[in-house]
């Protein structure tokens, strides 16, 4: 039996400047989808973007730790109360018709 030939692990890896990562993580925060950012920065890895962001968490400290976890709150209080809006214009359109 012949072996495969080992994949050439002497590539050189792409460098990145602590700048460029803390612009990136900063379009991802921004509200940019992730997969926009990975095609116009040119990156490969998915979960490249999501490491540089849980570094930059984990060096800014419990505060930023804190206001993320806030962030994610308020956005599912947002979500929630956005369709007992859209319930209740539904609500109302049915209510006002006059037959």
């Amino acid at each position: 039996m012949s072996k495969k030939p080992l994949k050439d692990t002497n590539k050189a890896r792409r460098q990145f400047t602590d700048q460029f990562k803390k612009d990136a993580v900063q379009m991802l925060l921004d509200g940019h989808a992730a997969s926009s950012i990975f095609d116009r920065l040119g990156l490969t890895g998915t979960n490249l973007l999501y490491r540089w962001k849980r570094e930059q968490l984990r060096q800014s400290g419990p505060v930023a730790s804190s206001l993320d976890s806030r962030v994610k709150e308020l956005e599912a209080e947002l979500k929630r109360v956005e369709r007992e809006r859209d319930i209740l214009k539904k609500a109302l359109s049915i209510f006002s018709r006059s037959d």
